[in-house]
């Protein structure tokens, strides 16, 4: 997926907010966002993939300031409200009737998850909001095709499955553990270093997915999303292995639509942006659960 106009105020955003976070250094503060301003003049042009744009941002970012995790405290705090609110997540699915239907409530749960995120113009979100989220996902879920997913769940041998944010992992572990019941096996993979506000194996820990997953992995890499190019070999084998793969946020539709793939991809989000909305054909603040067939 491809910039658009919208994505460079963003960016641009974004950048200002983790610096803030990354030093209260009010000099530094000015250089950084100097360079920043000078590598999007280079690297923001028609045709760059805003998840790779935003990676070399966030690099520079951490290297000017020397702090390699900005959005540590905020990652720490979304754990913390996604692990209070998950035991009446874990109700609304046991309360429910059939396996398909557990398995729909669960993908519910991680689409509203994807909505933990911070510093996107135009998307407030507030961790208190999560429960309110959730009572709505069955009405605020634009594309349902989470009955195509369930059957491809139910045929695959082997699943990965990319992470996005800290926080929304812990709603993840309901579904990976849904999936497990399936039958397949479910390798999980989160981010190696920091990467804005997604999960480390230190959130995955936190969040009990060790415990559902029947590996945890790494990418090898801190990219927003997935670059097929900068991952690990232990990733990499894994994504080939794999009959199934379910992603996660934003990051990687922007990623993973790139690449000619020979399996299908289950993309689960919530639409927190003006471009990756209008991508899919629907409006912000929305559920989204779609099969993206590989390539002829």
């Amino acid at each position: 997926m491809k910039v658009t106009a919208a994505c460079l105020p963003c960016m641009t955003h974004r950048a200002y907010r983790e610096v803030c976070y990354a030093t209260e250094d009010e000099g530094l503060r000015l250089k950084v966002m100097v360079e920043v301003a000078k590598l999007l003049a280079r690297e923001f042009k028609p045709g760059a993939v805003p998840a790779i744009v935003g990676t070399l941002r966030d690099r520079l970012i951490k290297e000017m300031t020397g702090n390699p995790d900005p959005y540590r405290a905020a990652k720490e705090l979304s754990n913390k409200a996604a692990l209070e609110l998950r035991p009446k997540a874990e109700q609304y699915i046991a309360s429910a009737s059939t396996g398909l239907e557990r398995f729909r409530r669960a993908c519910l749960c991680a689409a509203v998850g994807n909505a933990i995120e911070f510093d996107i113009l135009g998307h407030a979100f507030k961790l208190e909001l999560l429960s309110e989220l959730l009572a709505r996902a069955e009405k605020d879920i634009a594309i349902d095709e989470i009955d195509a997913f369930y059957k491809l769940a139910r045929n695959a041998r082997k699943i990965l499955y990319l992470t996005d944010n800290a926080g929304e992992v812990a709603f993840d572990v309901l579904l990976v553990r849904e999936l497990r019941s399936l039958g397949p096996e479910v390798v999980v993979a989160v981010k190696a270093e920091p990467c804005i506000n997604d999960a480390l194996i230190e959130d995955a820990l936190v969040v009990g997915m060790d415990k559902v997953a029947s590996k945890l992995i790494t990418t090898g890499t801190d990219t927003v999303g997935l670059v097929l190019e900068w991952a690990s070999d232990e990733c990499l084998r894994a994504y080939e292995e794999a009959d199934l793969i379910v992603a996660k946020g934003m990051g990687n539709i922007e990623t993973l639509t790139e690449y000619k793939h020979d399996k299908p991809i289950a993309f689960l989000l919530f639409t927190k942006c003006e471009t990756i909305a209008n991508h899919l054909g629907v409006e912000k603040g929305m559920c989204v659960v779609k099969i993206w067939p590989p390539s002829a």
